[in-house]
């Protein structure tokens, strides 16, 4: 087989929170279809240089800033391409289209309905999750609980998983539905740790799977834009959660944690070995802190999860 072309691409955010697409030309492989602008790396350059040169080259911005998102491998008919992708957040110049292709700036909210190749879609999912995935301690006095959300959602957490394993169904749908409900207030996306089926059901945003769940099934049991993630340990669950189309993984535990007393940590080599195996978002958990999120980018992640630095407890 062949060795993947090494491809960098810019997802160019501005500051109303929109991307820069630009229009593949005709006569070029996959002609007509939208992307994110970037190109083959020459002999001798880094990542970084390669897509500064390419950036400019193309559409005549200069990146002043910009950091690892997620790389993707994808077997086309014709070739094999590894995609770096780098989320630039400042730049300055004036986009246009130097080679005359077309180009726009697009919602993040509205990507899934652009004709992308099949390689940029896991791209997609990473722009729309943010860094942090807060994870809530198992509930205890409703009211204390819900004053915790309450903080937790007013620093400006945007993306947390309801995790109550010990509350009976019908205390547990009643407090997913405030749950859901409060995050929906700020614009913050709400997953219940149960089944999917469940949590569709009582109006979240997704549902995230324990791996044990996962392991249940053949196929992903809810379609997009329903978001399913789950806790993977190893790279067979984090395959499975590739195979199955889910939106991104959890992977841990990264650091000794006391949540996991007796599960070996992976450490940041092995998180970084394990998550270039699949295309898709993988949060580090286990031992994390928000400290951690640079780290977590640098070698591979979406960014960090976790409950200890992230759950508002006081």
């Amino acid at each position: 087989m062949s060795r993947a072309i090494h491809v960098v691409a810019a997802a160019i955010v501005d500051r109303d929170g929109r991307v820069l697409l630009t229009e593949r030309p005709q006569g070029k492989h996959l002609a007509g279809y939208w992307e994110f602008p970037g190109g083959k790396i020459e002999l001798n350059e880094t990542s970084i240089e390669g897509l500064e040169r390419e950036i400019f080259e193309e559409i005549g911005l200069h990146i002043d800033h910009c950091r690892p998102l997620i790389d993707v491998e994808h077997a086309y008919a014709e070739k094999t391409v590894r995609l770096e992708v780098w989320r630039v957040d400042r730049f300055h110049g004036d986009p246009h289209g130097k080679e005359g292709q077309r180009w726009a700036w697009v919602d993040v909210a509205q990507l899934g309905s652009w004709k992308l190749p099949p390689a940029d879609v896991p791209i997609v999912n990473a722009l729309q999750l943010p860094s942090t995935y807060c994870i809530t301690p198992e509930p205890g006095d409703m009211t204390t609980f819900l004053a915790a959300l309450e903080r937790t959602l007013e620093r400006g957490e945007r993306l947390l998983q309801l995790r109550a394993k010990q509350l009976d169904p019908s205390r547990f749908a009643t407090l997913a539905r405030e749950f859901v409900a409060r995050c929906h207030a700020v614009g913050a996306r709400a997953l219940l740790n149960c089944d999917p089926v469940l949590a569709q059901a009582l109006g979240a945003d997704g549902a995230h799977l324990s791996s044990a769940l996962l392991t249940t099934f053949s196929d992903r049991p809810i379609a997009a834009p329903f978001w399913l993630g789950a806790s993977c340990h190893d790279a067979r669950e984090l395959a499975l959660a590739e195979k199955l189309g889910l939106d991104f993984a959890v992977l841990g535990p990264v650091a000794p944690t006391s949540s996991h007393p007796g599960r070996q940590p992976i450490g940041w080599s092995g998180f970084r070995e394990l998550v270039r195996r699949v295309n898709i978002p993988v949060y580090a958990l286990g031992g994390m802190s928000r400290t951690d999120v640079a780290r977590a980018w640098d070698h591979g992640g979406q960014g960090v999860a976790g409950i200890r630095d992230f759950w508002m407890d006081r």
